[in-house]
C-alpha cells in the first residue's frame, strides 16, 4: 500500500466520528473484510470504492456508518466477548452495518440470530402486503416483470399447491383453514366423547342390550360396532382423520419429511388401532379366538386417545409445549439424573433406618429399597400419598431432607425450560400472527 505519508507507519478509521488508530501490518489480516481490503488499495479512486472519503494528508479514512455498531463489532473481532445488538438500535439496522463490515448473521449470538430472523419475517410480511399489483413503483415492477415471466408457466400449480399446503398446516393462514381446522377440533372432540363414553357401566350395558336384540344367537361382524350409534360416528371421526392425513401427504412437498414428522407419527398412530380392530373383529368374530384378542381389541381401542395430540396442529400452548420439550431435552435429562441419584440415596437410607435396623419392629412398607423408592418418588414431588410412611424418628428427619431436597432439585432445570417455554410460546405466536396479518390481507382483497 503506498498511500499516504511515506514512512507512516498507522493508519486511522474515522467511523461515524469515533476514530481508531491502526498498524499498516494489522490492515492485511484484520478479521472485517472492508478494512483488510484497504491494505490493497494501490490508488485513491481503489480507497474511495471501499470508505466514502480520503485524507492523504492525515491518512484518515471515513466511513459514513453507525459509530456503536463499528464499536461493539470492533470488539467482537478482538475477541471481547460475544456479538449482540447495540442497545436502541434496531436489529435490521445493525444487520446492515455488519454486512457492511464483512460480517454474517452467524456471528451474532443465538439469541440475536433468533430476534433477526423474527424482525426480518416480520418486515418481509410487512413488504409483502404492502407490495401489491399496482402499488409499487413502476420502475420496480419492471425489474420484477422478467422473473414473474419465467415463473408463469408453473406458477399456478404451484400457488395451488402451496395454498393447499397452508390451508392444511397452518390453521391461521386463510378463511378457509380457519374452517377447516375448527372442523377437525370438533370431529376430534365428538370422538374423544365417544370413547370416553363408551367406558361408562350404563353405556356397555346398554349396548350389550342391543346386540343381544339384534342377533341373540351370536356377534357377528355383521352386527358389530358399525350398527350401534357409537360405532358409526366413531367411523365417520376416522374417515375424516384418514381423508386428511391422505390429502396431506399427497400435496407435501417432500414425503420422507412428511413421514417423519412427530405429528404426522401420531396422527398414523391414532388412525391404524382403528382398522386393526375392524380387521380383527371381522376375521374372529366372538368365539375363542376373540376372547384371546380381547385384551388386544382393548388396548388397540385405548390407543385413539392419540387423537388428542391431534389438538396441537390448532392450539398454541400445545405446539409450545411439543416445542419445549424438544429444545429442553439436556435439561429434562438433568432433572432426570438428580431424581435417580436422590432415590437411590434415599430409597436405601431409608430401607435401612425403617426396616434393617431393627428387624421386630419393623416397616414392613420399607421392605426392599424398590419399595422404598416409591416413598422417595411421592415425597420429592410432595405428593404423598399416605400408602406409606416412616414411623421411627430419624426416618421421618429423613423423610423432611428427602421433601426439602426434593424441591430444591426440582426448581434448579425448572428456570431453564421456564425461560425456552416462554421463548417458544413468543416465537410461535409471532409465526400466527405474521399469518393472521395475510389472512387479513387476503380477506381485504
Amino acid at each position: 500500500m503506498t498511500l499516504g505519508r511515506s514512512g507512516a507507519a498507522s493508519v486511522v478509521l474515522n467511523v461515524g466520528g469515533a476514530r481508531y488508530s491502526l498498524s499498516r501490518d494489522l490492515l492485511k489480516d484484520f478479521p472485517l473484510r472492508r478494512v483488510s481490503r484497504l491494505h490493497g488499495c494501490r490508488s485513491e479512486r481503489d480507497v474511495l470504492e471501499v470508505c466514502d472519503d480520503y485524507d492523504r494528508e492525515r491518512n484518515e479514512y471515513f466511513f459514513d456508518r453507525h459509530s456503536e455498531a463499528f464499536g461493539f463489532i470492533l470488539l467482537y473481532v478482538r475477541g471481547h466477548g460475544k456479538l449482540r445488538f447495540a442497545p436502541r438500535m434496531c436489529e435490521l439496522s445493525f444487520y446492515n452495518e455488519m454486512i457492511y463490515w464483512g460480517l454474517e448473521g452467524a456471528h451474532l449470538e443465538y439469541c440475536c440470530q433468533r430476534r433477526l430472523d423474527d424482525r426480518m419475517s416480520d418486515t418481509y410480511t410487512f413488504y409483502s402486503a404492502a407490495d401489491e399489483p399496482g402499488a409499487g413503483p413502476r420502475e420496480e415492477e419492471e425489474e420484477e416483470e422478467r422473473p414473474r415471466r419465467r415463473a408463469g408457466q408453473a406458477a399456478p400449480s404451484r400457488r395451488w399447491l402451496e395454498r393447499m399446503r397452508l390451508t392444511f398446516e397452518e390453521p391461521t393462514s386463510s378463511l378457509a383453514a380457519q374452517v377447516l381446522a375448527s372442523v377437525s377440533v370438533v370431529f376430534v372432540i365428538v370422538s374423544m366423547v365417544v370413547l370416553c363414553a363408551s367406558t361408562l357401566p350404563d353405556w356397555r350395558a346398554a349396548a350389550a342390550d342391543n346386540r343381544s336384540l339384534e342377533d341373540r344367537s351370536r356377534y357377528s361382524a355383521a352386527a358389530g360396532p358399525g350398527r350401534e350409534p357409537s360405532g358409526i360416528i366413531e367411523a365417520i371421526c376416522i374417515g375424516w382423520f384418514t381423508a386428511e392425513c391422505i390429502v396431506r401427504f399427497i400435496i407435501s412437498k417432500n414425503k420422507c419429511e412428511f413421514v417423519k414428522r412427530p405429528l404426522n407419527i401420531i396422527d398414523l398412530l391414532a388412525i391404524t388401532p382403528y382398522y386393526i380392530s375392524v380387521l380383527m373383529t371381522v376375521f374372529t368374530g366372538e368365539n375363542s379366538q376373540l376372547q384371546r384378542a380381547g385384551v388386544t381389541l382393548r388396548v388397540l381401542r385405548m390407543m385413539r386417545i392419540f387423537w388428542v395430540i391431534k389438538l396441537a396442529r390448532h392450539f398454541i400452548g400445545l405446539q409450545t409445549l411439543g416445542l419445549t420439550l424438544k429444545r429442553c431435552y439436556r435439561e429434562m435429562v438433568m432433572l432426570l439424573v438428580f431424581i435417580c441419584v436422590a432415590m437411590a440415596i434415599f430409597s436405601a437410607l431409608s430401607q435401612l433406618l425403617e426396616h434393617g435396623l431393627d428387624l421386630e419392629a419393623s416397616n414392613k412398607d420399607f421392605a426392599s429399597i424398590p419399595a422404598a423408592c416409591w416413598w422417595v418418588i411421592i415425597s420429592m414431588t410432595t405428593v404423598g400419598y399416605g400408602d406409606m410412611y416412616p414411623i421411627t424418628m430419624p426416618g421421618r428427619i429423613l423423610g423432611g431432607v428427602c421433601v426439602v431436597s426434593g424441591i430444591v432439585l426440582l426448581a434448579l432445570p425448572i428456570t431453564f425450560i421456564y425461560h425456552s417455554f416462554v421463548q417458544c410460546y413468543h416465537e410461535l405466536k409471532f409465526r400466527s400472527a405474521r399469518y393472521s396479518r395475510s389472512l387479513s390481507t387476503e380477506f381485504l382483497n
